[in-house]
């Protein structure tokens, strides 16, 4: 009998480690390399759109009012009421970082780290990277700096990283029996989309695009993920309800994409007979949307009065149209798209693989509700942005406003792989891509320390390469270490590295790795 049990042990171990390999460990590797990618750089540091809404978030816990005045200097995106001054943004980013930056302070006040933070204002690879002129390094900007970096990748880079996950099974799950897709495509294509899209540069920013996208998809996952039985448990329900409002709290464009997944879901409930369980996500929606609307009538005085109104800058922009929204213009439609400006098929062209396989997708047949969900979602961004006055977002790495609706495009590449991955003239149209994508963004990206100006008609030749020749790179954790320029990339390199080295040896010790016979066990779950 123990002989008998040590072997069902076993077998029940090769199946728990073959499960890992096919399931987690992709998973794992997709978390670690994005998320590694992102923290190790700094976010901008004079950054008047993060500063917005990290002058609330200080206000609300030092000074215990809404007001920035005692902030406001230090950016442009703010709006005056009755002779005071408030951020203009969307406050969902600033209400989730208030908690944090409130237990922050209180690690940050601690006598003991005042040595360790004068060794960092005194770094001489960071020193060498401040502005000449500027006001330099002390104590309260270390502090500052420091709460920017724990609220930016708390906020915005961990959950980009587990969107990367939220992908991948996706993907998967859209692929469920086409056997012939190696999983290192589609880890590929993940990584592809959060290294070499707009998604790279802001999910190491305190804006709420990044945040936003992994809100939307994690509620496409949701309801997606038990689409084909239509059930869901009320807490379920009350969660996308939550998220749904959420993502409008943190970027108010996001509304187009949060009504067509709200749509979706009644879809799939009336499908099922259950479209009165639509109350539990009303219910899930209502505690955020009541405390948004008080923070409007507080503030701005009305629940639905939001804070672009009371701007002092870009009044122009604001008041043209509908809070500068008019209608789809041939100027912005071709610079949001190959402008050698904002374009974003010219500085992530390996989002061009998406479109195409729409069409991919339309062609296969399965999975028919989603594509229109996806492809609704991405076009209804597009246009969004293409009506608008101010459709380049200012300081920027391409078109940011298009962030949000990316995953939804990128995920259209799983029936694209299915489809054409074998021919080999699509391969190498692919890596082209790639590369060409990899010098675009993140040649802007980690050039200088603030995002490209507005002013700058052609930023990867009259931003980037200056920068990248004189050795200015963005902060990152290898400054800190003492390293400069282009060697600061080294510790990131070799970190990725060791990563892929790691899923590697796993995949190698592990072998093809079939199921014993007679085990009804499934691997896919």
């Amino acid at each position: 009998m123990d002989i008998i049990y040590r072997s069902k042990r076993i077998t029940f171990m090769k199946v728990d480690l073959l499960r890992f390999r096919r399931e987690r460990l992709p998973e794992l590797t997709i978390f670690l390399i994005l998320l590694l990618s992102y923290v190790y750089f700094f976010p901008r540091w004079a950054d008047q759109n993060q500063n917005s809404r990290l002058d609330m978030i200080v206000a609300v816990v030092d000074d215990g009012t809404l007001q920035i005045d005692r902030y406001v200097e230090n950016t442009v995106d703010y709006a005056r009421v009755g002779g005071h001054y408030y951020s203009d943004k969307a406050p969902g980013t600033a209400f989730l970082g208030i908690p944090i930056y409130a237990g922050l302070k209180w690690i940050l006040q601690n006598p003991a780290l005042i040595p360790w933070m004068d060794r960092l204002a005194n770094n001489a690879a960071f020193q060498s990277t401040l502005r000449v002129g500027g006001s330099g390094i002390y104590l309260e900007k270390v502090r500052f700096a420091i709460a920017q970096v724990v609220l930016t990748d708390l906020i915005s880079a961990v959950p980009a990283a587990f969107l990367g996950v939220l992908l991948f099974r996706v993907m998967r799950k859209l692929l469920r029996g086409a056997h012939t897709i190696p999983t290192n495509l589609l880890v590929l294509a993940v990584l592809g989309y959060g290294l070499l899209t707009p998604a790279f540069p802001y999910a190491g920013a305190f804006y709420g695009h990044q945040l936003s996208a992994a809100i939307l998809f994690g509620i496409f996952y949701l309801i997606f993920e038990h689409q084909a039985e239509g059930r869901y448990s009320p807490l379920t329900l009350a969660w996308i309800g939550l998220l749904l409002a959420l993502s409008v709290i943190v970027e108010y464009p996001t509304a187009l994409i949060a009504g067509v997944l709200g749509v979706y879901l009644a879809i799939l409930l009336v499908r099922n007979q259950r479209i009165t369980q639509i109350s539990w996500t009303v219910l899930g929606g209502i505690a955020p949307i009541l405390g948004w609307m008080a923070y409007n009538t507080t503030v701005f005085g009305g629940p639905l009065n939001l804070g672009y109104s009371y701007s002092e800058q870009w009044q122009t922009q604001h008041h043209t149209g509908f809070m500068s929204l008019s209608f789809p213009h041939l100027d912005a439609i071709w610079g949001l798209t190959f402008g050698v400006f904002r374009g974003l098929l010219f500085y992530s062209p390996v989002l061009i693989l998406g479109l195409v396989s729409l069409v991919a997708w339309w062609k296969n047949g399965r999975f028919r509700l989603e594509m229109w969900v996806a492809a609704v979602c991405v076009g209804l961004t597009f246009l969004f942005n293409a009506s608008s006055s101010m459709w380049w977002g200012g300081w920027a790495v391409g078109p940011r406003y298009l962030v949000p609706g990316l995953p939804f495009l990128v995920i259209a590449i799983a029936f694209g792989l299915e489809r054409w991955w074998r021919l080999g003239w699509l391969r190498v149209a692919a890596i082209l891509l790639a590369i060409w994508s990899f010098v675009a963004i993140w040649g802007l990206t980690l050039a200088g320390q603030s995002f490209p100006s507005d002013a700058i008609a052609n930023p990867l030749l009259e931003y980037a390469l200056p920068n990248w020749v004189s050795g200015n790179i963005a902060r990152n954790l290898g400054t800190i270490l003492g390293l400069h320029g282009a060697f600061s990339l080294i510790p990131l390199a070799l970190a990725v590295a060791s990563v892929l080295a790691g899923w590697s040896v796993i995949e190698l010790n592990s072998g093809k790795g079939t199921l014993p016979e007679k085990q009804n066990i499934p691997i896919e779950a």
